[in-house]
């Protein structure tokens, strides 16, 4: 038996486990299971490709001969069976985001669309698309790095398009613009959009509602300087984030322009038209002050939400956002749909996965029937 064959089939069978079964301590286990299913939950078919390759090679250099030989192939055949099945859960997610569209906003919203076979399976990985034009590192406020944003726009610059920001998870004490679900910003950016990344300042220096204050900045340069880049403001802004950037997009699409939140800024306009939270916790700030928490500043003018989960997240649990979604449904006159992503484990927007693509479907579906109902009013 080649050991290398050996270590290959036991990775992947760690693999397989770690996508299939939540996982929550001990933490050195925890942190090794969080680490691999962030990759390989969302892009199962490497691992696929890797066992399929390194098992033809196996048979073909004579490695396979004894009993306890047969016995990691048969491993190797139930880590690739483990999976299918990871895949499968994200194959799924078309539908599940369907009928979560068509329930809240109506039937035939949601559409089944071809997903990008091309990209998932061979192309995972590279997020650019060659029409799409980024302009890096502007700055929104006086904080430095920390203060700055990227813009991402179609290279022919249309007029008149909406507006997408984006705020990074991380706890609220790392992450950093440009690496967390750029393919809705590509994707949209190709169809129109303006998409803006940003930076805000972090943890321990600076906590709330530094953050929030950094994130109404980011929606007032928007609405100041996005034409330059083919948007219209007026049109549509709407607010996004993973993770804590999830509990950031929320808050500011609660407490449009609020005094206390812009300080030095007071008169511009930091409503926003909608907000996407995903893989979002939405409860209060470290669990401290009641009043940072989303569920607590519901609303009757609320925007529309769209907030998306996978039922496996390690780090937050279902019933946090559901927590969120359930507040705003008893008061808000506007929709909130909610996703529950089957398989879907945290930080499950890095990738071109099926998941996150049919997702990305989701959202520009969203995104349309938003659009349509403000031009009507």
């Amino acid at each position: 038996m080649a050991v290398g064959y050996l270590v290959t089939v036991v990775l992947a069978a760690l693999i397989a486990v770690f996508c299939l079964v939540l996982i929550r301590g001990p933490k050195p286990l925890f942190y090794f299971s969080y680490r691999l299913g962030l990759v390989f939950n969302e892009m199962p078919f490497l691992v696929i490709y890797a066992l399929v390759a390194s098992t033809a090679l196996a048979f073909a250099e004579g490695d396979i001969a004894t009993v306890a030989d047969r016995v990691v192939v048969g491993l190797a055949v139930a880590s690739a069976a483990g999976l299918v099945i990871v895949a499968r859960r994200g194959m799924r997610t078309a539908s599940v985001v369907s009928l979560a569209l068509d329930e809240e906003l109506g039937a035939g919203t949601g559409t089944r669309r071809r997903p990008p076979l091309a990209r998932i399976l061979l192309r995972p990985v590279f997020r650019r698309r060659s029409d799409v034009r980024r302009v890096g590192n502007l700055s929104y406020g006086d904080a430095g790095r920390r203060n700055l944003l990227d813009v991402y726009h179609h290279r022919s610059r249309p007029e008149g398009g909406p507006v997408l920001i984006h705020f990074h998870g991380g706890h609220y004490d790392q992450g950093r613009k440009n690496t967390q679900s750029l393919p809705l910003l590509y994707r949209l950016a190709s169809q129109g959009w303006v998409c803006i990344s940003a930076n805000y300042r972090l943890r321990p220096a600076f906590s709330h509602p530094d953050h929030l204050i950094d994130a109404k900045k980011v929606i007032a340069w928007a609405r100041e300087h996005a034409k330059d880049y083919g948007a219209d403001p007026t049109e549509a802004v709407f607010v996004s984030g993973s993770s804590a950037g999830g509990h950031m997009a929320a808050l500011a699409a609660l407490t449009p322009n609020e005094p206390s939140y812009q300080p030095g800024f007071e008169e511009a306009d930091t409503s926003v038209t909608a907000a996407i939270a995903l893989n979002g916790y939405l409860g209060a700030y470290f669990d401290e002050d009641p009043a940072t928490s989303p569920v607590n500043l519901v609303r009757a003018d609320a925007p529309p939400f769209l907030i998306a989960h996978g039922d496996l997240d390690e780090l937050v649990e279902t019933e946090n956002p559901k927590a969120l979604v359930t507040a705003l449904r008893s008061v808000s006159t506007s929709p909130v749909v909610y996703v529950e992503l089957p398989g879907g484990h945290h930080a499950f927007d890095l990738f071109h996965s099926f998941r996150f693509e049919a997702l990305i479907d989701g959202i520009e579906e969203f995104a349309a029937w938003v659009r349509m109902g403000k031009r009507a009013t």
